[in-house]
């Protein structure tokens, strides 16, 4: 084949040896007309101090939790893979999703299996593999770094708070106090002050002991213990694996602003050992970037004993990693060999300035910006007029000035339950009782006939479609309910746990899961009557959810932010309940980005035009992506009361009286 052609013969080799096969012997076997068995335990391949690993079992481990050690796993984990010296572009002319195919057969195939199948396929799959979990393990050591670094802040502003806290006590009536201490300095400025002012101040010197303590933890002090105890913190623990990130990943950005950073990280690299040294060398070129100016200026830059302005060297590290982290959450810096932290000139579509006037004409918005602004103008001017000319019957919202804020909602309370939704409740209990889950999912399985057009992920079945559907619908009820594969499999059926388990392994991939999830979701539009539900809804509620569930869980990951392994599952509901997409969400993600991927690629019948989320998405961003997209965004609005709403054009401050006092100028 011609992926295997264009590998080296030791390239090859190495491939080989990830299932223990010795090349010279598989061709020798080859030309008997005789496939090489099994040979035990695959070869060990030395990576740094693992010298008794098994490489290909290590390459396809799951990242632990977010420490140190796991970060420095992770970084032998990609130097193993990097050390099989697969060609770029190897796979450039194959589609993403074959490819994904191809990995995914490779990953369930035990070594065994991988052994005698013939040189090229092996070859193939096994290629596949190691090229995706080299992107794969890339984004995790960028996730890696970017959690690490929010945890070492958030870890200091824990510590230090509770510190202050535990001694902080309010002090009132400050003004009396300063009145009492004034007047008894001046009535007896040359007495001792614990003889004059103490006794003046109620409670004496342990008030004035208090007062100084408030003004401490409020101020520049609370900002600068925290910055102390997060240097310690960087210094003593977390510098060791961020240093080696450095040397692992390769960052670059397309934007000149972030270019400090690009060369402020290749300072950090050459300077890595340089020892106790506190400060850069003079004449030696620090770069100043957003991360050195604000509060960490003070600390960054320091006079030293001859009066000379010089760059202290761990707090540059620190300033430059927080630095780094933003702008990787953004992608104004990307990451070489990286797929979720790609360039992100490798998001647009190829031939998009081609296709300009086709792809502009699909998603309904004119060519010329102009004619778009014109629009977003007329827009504005109608829906202000329409506020402003309905505000009087409004009785649930005022808009006057305050000191709080100009808008005020009135709460509404809650709606008043149907008048025969308790009797239908208790004739449906009467009628079925309770019924089990994995009964329901029977049910929609033999309705819907999602089960039909799954297939396994190595090609091949020889399993009958109803002893395969039995078993996945096991597979699904034991990770769906979080019960697990082997207390299923302890029920009373056919099924061992080994055969269950081969089953999820073969054929219960993510995307499997999701098409799934979409046959039903259609079946149920389908099957709905008009009479009891209505007509079809055009809007979904969207939020994410904490699962915590096994770790061979196919979605499973390790979530820093809830502790523990589990599932964070951001899910688009419409409004009948019926789930119309589920997706996995790393704990640093954009819940943002995961709303507008739900309403746009939810693969159902519905049609999104709405989508209600929690005040996560009140973001401009998420506001203009809608936009374009052709959907409204329905965000919960956090402390509307001080929300401004902009002017259309200058020199219309007379329009919109009722809403003068929450108007600002225009954007």
């Amino acid at each position: 084949m011609r992926i295997a052609s264009r590998l080296s013969p030791e390239t090859t080799q190495r491939i080989y040896a990830l299932v223990g096969i010795d090349d010279a012997s598989r061709t020798a076997a080859e030309a008997a007309g005789d496939r090489q068995e099994p040979t035990g335990q695959t070869p060990a391949e030395e990576v740094e101090d693992d010298e008794d690993l098994d490489v290909l079992a290590f390459i396809k481990s799951a990242p632990g939790n977010v420490s140190l050690e796991s970060m420095m796993t992770e970084i032998r984990k990609l130097a193993a893979v990097r050390a099989i010296e697969l060609p770029p572009g190897l796979f450039a002319d194959v589609a993403p999703k074959v490819l994904a195919a191809w990995r995914a057969r490779a990953a369930v195939e035990a070594p065994s299996h991988m052994r005698t199948h013939p040189r090229e396929l092996a070859v193939l799959l096994l290629a596949a593999l190691v090229c995706e979990r080299e992107r794969e393990i890339t984004d995790t050591l960028v996730e890696l770094l970017i959690v690490t670094v929010h945890r070492i802040k958030a870890r200091a502003d824990s510590k230090v708070t509770k510190e202050l806290i535990n001694a902080f006590k309010r002090v009132t009536g400050k003004e009396n106090i300063l009145f009492k201490v004034a007047d008894a300095a001046l009535g007896h400025p040359d007495d001792p002050v614990r003889a004059v002012i103490f006794p003046a101040v109620s409670g004496g010197e342990q008030t004035l002991k208090d007062l100084v303590h408030e003004f401490k933890t409020k101020g520049p002090a609370y900002r600068t213990t925290v910055q102390t105890t997060l240097r310690a913190s960087y210094t003593n623990h977390y510098r060791r694996g961020l240093i080696a990130l450095l040397d692992t990943l390769e960052f670059k950005s397309n934007n000149t602003a972030y270019q400090p950073v690009i060369e402020a990280l290749e300072l950090i690299r050459r300077y890595a050992k340089a020892g106790n040294t506190t400060y850069y060398p003079r004449g030696e070129v620090v770069p100043e970037h957003r991360g050195t100016a604000g509060d960490w200026e003070n600390l960054v830059f320091k006079n030293d004993k001859r009066g000379r302005r010089r760059v202290v060297r761990m707090v540059y590290e620190i300033v430059t990693f927080q630095a780094l982290r933003e702008a990787l959450r953004c992608k104004e810096i990307w990451v070489v060999g990286a797929h979720s932290f790609r360039d992100p000139e490798e998001d647009l579509p190829k031939d998009f300035a081609t296709r300009r006037v086709e792809n502009y004409a699909e998603l309904r918005k004119p060519l010329d910006p102009k004619d778009f602004i014109a629009e977003l103008k007329a827009e504005m001017r109608a829906e202000l007029e329409a506020l402003n000319t309905a505000l009087p019957k409004l009785d649930w919202l005022t808009i006057s000035e305050r000191k709080s804020g100009a808008i005020k909602l009135t709460k509404i309370g809650p709606a008043d339950e149907p008048q025969n939704l308790r009797k239908i409740k208790k004739e449906v209990g009467r009628r079925w009782g309770s019924v089990p889950l994995i009964d329901m999912l029977k049910e929609a399985v033999l309705r819907t006939g999602c089960l039909n057009a799954v297939t396994s992920v190595a090609g091949t079945s020889s399993l009958k479609p109803e002893v395969l559907a039995e078993r996945l619908m096991l597979a699904i009820f034991g990770y769906g309910t979080n019960t697990g594969i082997r207390a299923v499999a302890s029920g009373g059926h056919a099924h061992s746990e080994d055969d269950i388990r081969y089953v999820r392994r073969r054929y219960l991939t993510p995307q499997i899961a999701t098409d799934i999830a979409i046959a039903i979701a259609n079946a149920t539009f389908t099957a709905r009557d008009v009479e009891l539900w209505g007509e079809g809804t055009t809007t979904v509620a969207s939020d994410s959810t904490h699962v915590r569930a096994y770790d061979q869980n196919i979605f499973t990951e390790w979530h820093s932010r809830y502790g523990g392994r589990g599932i964070l599952i951001y899910w688009h509901i419409e409004r009948g309940s019926m789930v119309v997409h589920s997706q996995t969400l790393r704990a640093s993600a954009s819940e943002v980005h995961a709303m507008i991927e739900g309403a746009v690629r939810h693969g159902t019948t519905m049609k999104v035009e709405g989508n209600y989320v929690d005040s996560h998405g009140q973001t401009e961003i998420g506001f203009g992506v809608s936009r374009l997209l052709g959907f409204d965004l329905l965000p919960r609005i956090k402390q509307i009361n001080k929300v401004k709403l902009y002017r259309v054009e200058s020199g219309e401050s007379d329009l919109y009286p009722r809403l003068t006092p929450a108007m600002t100028r225009p954007h």
